[in-house]
């Protein structure tokens, strides 16, 4: 969901042009902008590659607690050393687990995921798994999606 987040977050600031192509009698053309955010295309576009992003991710854990959690370890496109680290080739199987998960949440909560996209919520890792789908048993700051 992190994943999710980090896209919606920088979408905000973007515009999408959507309408009709059809020309209407007088010339004009019924086309508008909005946040593309709200643009369907642009919201099945992210879910649909989300998931691919889940190798970016190792799992640790926590010396004291035991707790297991993934977390990033790869720059994100656009950060100064994202060329450099890119060179390198990562593969493990162990990030398939996770990639499995991503799956199976983005095909079960979709409609819910776009809800929470267009209430425009942030956090929405806690308020899909505490609101929405009843996922978290924990408090929503002890899970990691």
């Amino acid at each position: 969901m992190d994943e999710l987040e980090h896209d919606v977050t920088k979408a905000r600031k973007k515009k999408a042009k959507v309408g009709s192509f059809r020309i209407n009698p007088d010339g004009t053309q019924e086309r508008r902008k909005i946040p593309l955010v709200q643009s369907e295309a642009f919201l099945v576009d992210l879910l649909d590659k989300v998931c691919e992003r889940m190798n970016d991710y190792k799992l640790e854990e926590d010396p004291v607690t035991k707790e297991k959690t993934f977390k990033r370890y790869a720059p994100r496109k656009g950060d100064k050393v994202y060329k450099d680290f890119k060179k390198f080739y990562f593969y493990s199987d162990a990030y398939r687990p996770l990639k499995f998960a991503c799956e199976t949440i983005i095909e079960e909560y979709e409609d819910e995921i776009f809800a929470l996209i267009a209430q425009e919520a942030h956090d929405l890792a806690d308020k899909l798994c505490s609101e929405k789908s009843g996922l978290c048993e924990t408090s929503a700051n002890d899970t990691e999606l």
